[in-house]
C-alpha cells in the first residue's frame, strides 16, 4: 500500500495519502515497519499511544473556558514536529475506549482518519479548522475486529502476521544480538551465538507471535556472559552460547512445545488451532461407554465449539449405515469429547472436521495416522467450509512433525502465500468434505 501511494504522489505530484492500519499479534514490528516508514520518506515521526484514552477531548482538545486546558494529541504532534507532513503514528487503535459520559474518543477519530474531511479539522482548543490532508497516518492494532466498524472502513488494512521460526532466528542474528550485544558492553568478538541455541530459546523458553521475549533472553545471555568475563580469570573468548550455555544462563526450560502422538490411535485426532500467540496442534479425543444416548463435553470448550461437536455427531448418526457404525450404539452409549489441555479456553468451529473423524474413529474402532493433521469447519451435510489463520497452524503442523495437513478446498488461495519452507516440509491435501479428510487418515492394521 505505502509503495504504491509514493509511486502515485510521485507521477501525480499530490494524491491523498491513505490511512494505513498495520494488524496483527504483538511484537510482530508494527510500530518499528512506521518508523522505518518515515526513515524512508524522509519525514518527521510522530508517535501516540491510544490504549485506555477513554476521553474525547484527547483527540479534539479542551475549550479553553477549562482551567489547564490544551490542544488534542493530534494537534500536539503537529505542534511537536513542526511540519505539516509529517507521519503520525496512533498505536493500539484498537484499545481505545468506548462511548462514555465524556464523549466517544473512537468517533472523534472518524474526522482525523477520513481523506475526505480531514483536510479542516477542528481542534476545540484552537477553535480554527486545521488542514491535515499532507498527514501520513498509521494505525496500529492487535485485534482488528475490535476496531469499530465505522472506523475501520476509513483504514486501509495491512496484516502484519507472526513470525515463521527461520524468520526469528534472522531477525536474532541480523539484529537483536548485535543490538543487545552492544547494549551490555560487549564487542563481537567477547560472544558468539549459535543457531541451534537460538532455536532452542523460541522453542523453549518464549512462547510469542513477534520477538519480545525472544530479546530478552538475548538480553539475559549477555549479562550473564559479562558476569563471566569480569569474575573469571583468563576466560577463553568469545564465550560460546550453545545449548548447554542456554540452559546455564536461563535455568530449566519454561515450555516443553506440543508434540504429536507417536502411534496411531483409536479416537485421537490432530486438529489444528489459532491462538494469540500463533498457532499449535489441538488433540481430540473420543471415547465411548455404557450409558443413555448423552454427549460429554470436556476442555473448557466455548460456546461455537460445543457447537461444532454436536453438529460432528449429528452428522455421523445421520449417516451410519453410510460408515459401518450400528446405529443402536448412539441410543445404548454416551460418548465423550475431550480436548486437551483442560485449563485452556477453546473456541471456534475449525475443529469441526476433526471432531467429525475422531467420533468415526471410535466408533468403528480404526486407528488415526499421526502423522496427519486437519482443520476446517463441517456442516450438517458433511462439508468442509474455510477457515482462518492458516499460516499459523501450517506452521505449527510444521514445528510439531507433521507430515500432511487436510485443508478445506476453499483455503486454495491461502496456501499459495504460505512460506516456502512450509511448503517444502508439509504436503498440503485439500477436501471438499469429511470423505475426503477419511479416506486420508486411516491406518490399515498390520496382519501376522
Amino acid at each position: 500500500g505505502i509503495i504504491e501511494y509514493l509511486a502515485v504522489k510521485k507521477m501525480t505530484g499530490n494524491l491523498k495519502a491513505p490511512i494505513l492500519c498495520f494488524y496483527g499479534p504483538p511484537g510482530c514490528g508494527k510500530t518499528s515497519l512506521g518508523r522505518s516508514i518515515a526513515k524512508a520518506l524522509g519525514r518527521k515521526f510522530f508517535k501516540t499511544a491510544l490504549g485506555g484514552i477513554s476521553d474525547e477531548a484527547e483527540i479534539r482538545g479542551h475549550r479553553r473556558t477549562y482551567v489547564g486546558s490544551m490542544p488534542g494529541r493530534i494537534i500536539h504532534g503537529m505542534i511537536k514536529t513542526g511540519v505539516t507532513n509529517p507521519v503520525f503514528l496512533l498505536d493500539e487503535i484498537d484499545k481505545v475506549g468506548g462511548s462514555n459520559y465524556r464523549g466517544d474518543p473512537s468517533s472523534a477519530l472518524l474526522e482525523v482518519l477520513d481523506p475526505e474531511q480531514n483536510f479542516a479539522f477542528n481542534d476545540n482548543y484552537i477553535e480554527e479548522p486545521y488542514d491535515l490532508s499532507n498527514v501520513l497516518f498509521i494505525c496500529t492494532a492487535n485485534y482488528i475486529e475490535n476496531v469499530p466498524a465505522p472506523l475501520r472502513d476509513r483504514l486501509e488494512l495491512i496484516e502484519v502476521p507472526s513470525y515463521t521460526e527461520l524468520e526469528k532466528i534472522k531477525i536474532a542474528e541480523g539484529f537483536l544480538i548485535p543490538k543487545q550485544t552492544k547494549a551490555n558492553g560487549l564487542n563481537k568478538e567477547d560472544i558468539l551465538f549459535k543457531e541451534t541455541s537460538i532455536k532452542t530459546m523460541i522453542e523453549h523458553y518464549s512462547m510469542e507471535a513477534g520477538v519480545r521475549q525472544l530479546e530478552r533472553l538475548v538480553s539475559s545471555c549477555c549479562r550473564k556472559a559479562v558476569v563471566e568475563i569480569l569474575t573469571t580469570k583468563d576466560i577463553k573468548k568469545p564465550i560460546i552460547i550453545d545449548n548447554e550455555k542456554v540452559h546455564k544462563y536461563l535455568g530449566v526450560e519454561v515450555f516443553e512445545g506440543s508434540k504429536k502422538e507417536k502411534e496411531p490411535q483409536i479416537g485421537v485426532v490432530t486438529g489444528l488451532a489459532y491462538t494469540e500467540f500463533g498457532g499449535d496442534i489441538l488433540p481430540i479425543e473420543v471415547t465411548y461407554f455404557k450409558g443413555k444416548g448423552g454427549l460429554v463435553l470436556t476442555g473448557k470448550l466455548g460456546e461455537v465449539m460445543k457447537e461444532s461437536a454436536t453438529i460432528a455427531l449429528d452428522y455421523v448418526r445421520a449417516n451410519a449405515k453410510k460408515y459401518g457404525i450400528d446405529e443402536d450404539i448412539f441410543q445404548n452409549n454416551d460418548i465423550h469429547i475431550h480436548v486437551p489441555e483442560g485449563a485452556v479456553p477453546k473456541d471456534g468451529p475449525s475443529a469441526g472436521i476433526a471432531l467429525t473423524c475422531a467420533i468415526i474413529s471410535s466408533l468403528t474402532h480404526k486407528a488415526v495416522s499421526p502423522n496427519i493433521a486437519m482443520t476446517g469447519e463441517v456442516t450438517l451435510r458433511g462439508k468442509a467450509l474455510p477457515i482462518g489463520g492458516l499460516r499459523e497452524k501450517s506452521l505449527a503442523a510444521s514445528r510439531c512433525g507433521i507430515k500432511e495437513i487436510l485443508v478445506p478446498f476453499d483455503n486454495k488461495k491461502d496456501v499459495e502465500e504460505l512460506p516456502k519452507e512450509v511448503k517444502k516440509s508439509l504436503k498440503i491435501t485439500f477436501m471438499k468434505c469429511v470423505d475426503d479428510a477419511l479416506k486420508r487418515i486411516f491406518i490399515e492394521p498390520k496382519h501376522d
